[in-house]
């Protein structure tokens, strides 16, 4: 069965949204979505933009991609640390600050743990998730509506007594599939896709259960092994409608690297987006190759090297920012941070004090945090621009 068609919102009509249909010819076609009410970690930012209006932003990566320093990295340019909500459930999963409220969509799988394992299912399965609940909860937010949304108890695995979400100035809704439902994909102003190769992917996994759980080599292949067709299937076909791909892959200055301790990042870009100015290097739309200089940025072997140039991904036209090495001292940042244009900004500076300010978090040497923290700013920015659009659009309806 094909998806249903999207059902008619509130979203004001400069709000841009992606009409195709990922499910009509997908191996999803054959699903009810009376049924698919679970899928896998992505996220979704919502913003407050005035009275029923709010502003949605997904973001999506399959499970230890980085998804949470992101928005920790995201949460920090708004402004404050999130936290989960005072004198509630100890084991939500939703955290929130004074501007933004984090939701993972775990808690909209419909199977738990004991339910997927006697269906023979796993979490990323659209069959496991409750999408309808998802689409109807995302809406009634971005009208500026009060919700009771589930959790999904990650140490007991199953589903524990609902909580009350309030529509915050900004709602993170991170997870697997915020793109995969049409409905829901109608609701999004701006997108993400957190994209590590499978290299990485098992190189990061190898150093984390080896190394802090024990596991051997040989159970991490199969763990990985028997993700793959469902990551494959209902995953990785998201990033086709992101407006930003943040691709983590191998490093190409190292020959036969495979620890994934040297990355090559590279930031996809979509033309064409409602409120968002792509970055680029030195001269926009030209193709470059930069090696910094090295009494400006000081970086270890194999060194740096940065490329911009347009592509075609998914049909799309793109821009790409690509970092390959990493640096070794966060403050020299400004030299690259200086070469950069349309980073969104507030002050000269910004993006490197951003990242000093979270000098611990993962990826803070390299393309990840990054094109991490400008994201986070561009974000702002497109909130920002949506905050004047609807409160020039008020003030023009309260003069006519």
């Amino acid at each position: 069965m094909a998806c249903p068609a999207p059902t008619a919102t509130s979203t004001p009509a400069t709000v841009r949204s992606w009409n195709s249909q990922f499910c009509s010819n997908s191996p999803l076609a054959s699903f009810s979505l009376a049924h698919t009410t679970r899928r896998p970690r992505r996220a979704l930012v919502v913003c407050s933009v005035g009275p029923e209006k709010t502003v949605v932003i997904g973001l999506a990566a399959d499970s230890g991609c980085g998804k949470s320093t992101f928005m920790r990295r995201l949460t920090s340019v708004f402004g404050g640390a999130a936290e989960p909500p005072k004198g509630g459930n100890p084991d939500s999963n939703t955290l929130i600050s004074d501007t933004t409220t984090v939701i993972c969509l775990d808690d909209y799988h419909s199977l738990d743990r004991y339910g997927r394992k006697d269906k023979g299912v796993t979490a990323l399965d659209p069959r496991a998730n409750n999408f309808d609940l998802m689409y109807e909860q995302v809406k009634a937010l971005k009208e500026g509506k009060p919700v009771m949304k589930p959790i999904y108890n990650h140490v007991t695995g199953i589903l524990d007594p609902a909580e009350q979400i309030n529509p915050p100035k900004i709602l993170v809704i991170e997870g697997l599939h915020p793109m995969f439902d049409a409905r829901v994909r109608e609701l999004l102003d701006f997108s993400i896709y957190l994209d590590i190769s499978n290299e990485v992917k098992f190189a990061w996994k190898i150093q984390r259960d080896m190394a802090e759980r024990g596991h051997s080599l040989e159970s991490i292949k199969a763990s990985i092994q028997a993700r793959k067709p469902d990551f494959d299937a209902f995953i990785d076909p998201q990033k086709q409608y992101a407006d930003v791909v943040i691709q983590v892959l191998p490093t190409e200055l190292i020959p036969e690297e495979n620890e994934g301790k040297v990355l090559r990042v590279r930031m996809v870009m979509k033309e064409g987006v409602n409120f968002f100015n792509p970055v680029y290097l030195f001269d926009e739309g030209s193709t470059i190759s930069w090696i910094p200089c090295g009494r400006k940025l000081t970086c270890s072997y194999p060194g740096i090297k940065f490329f911009y140039g347009p592509d075609i991904y998914y049909d799309n036209e793109v821009s790409v920012l690509e970092m390959d090495g990493q640096f070794d001292r966060l403050e020299e940042l400004i030299y690259v941070e200086s070469h950069l244009s349309n980073i969104s900004t507030k002050f000269y500076g910004e993006v490197t004090q951003q990242m000093l300010k979270h000098a611990d978090f993962p990826g803070s040497n390299n393309g990840t945090g990054l094109f991490q923290t400008i994201v986070g700013l561009k974000i702002r920015d497109v909130y920002e621009q949506l905050i004047s659009q609807t409160t020039g659009a008020s003030l023009e309806a309260a003069k006519a």
